[in-house]
């Protein structure tokens, strides 16, 4: 009997949990961090990391040049893994690299 009502609660617990997990990924405009570094360096560790770790910034024989080219492979990397970041997304990305590893100028 325990074991019965054991499977019945997961079999109605799993949907609640998928509906729970959808609605906790959406955040509130008032979570989002207002600092220009916090939403690239969150997005930059859940889908670049999966591929990469920091040492392809910090070679010597790196490929970026510029912003632009920065920019490019932000946008290159996106498209390959699928995350699916919308524009202001793919520059807030792109923010956090160049602050933290390439320092290239950027026009105000």
């Amino acid at each position: 009997m325990k074991h019965l009502l054991f499977v019945t609660f997961c079999l109605l617990a799993t949907p609640l949990a998928n509906a729970a997990e959808s609605v906790s990924a959406v955040k509130p405009a008032e979570a989002v961090s207002t600092t220009k570094e916090a939403p690239g360096k969150a997005l930059h560790e859940k889908a670049c990391t999966s591929c990469h770790g920091s040492e392809v910034y910090t070679r010597e024989d790196r490929k970026m040049q510029s912003l632009d080219s920065l920019k490019s492979q932000v946008a290159r990397c996106n498209a390959n893994t699928r995350a699916g970041w919308f524009d202001d997304e793919m520059e807030s990305v792109t923010n956090f690299l160049n602050d933290s590893f390439y320092h290239f100028k950027t026009q105000k």
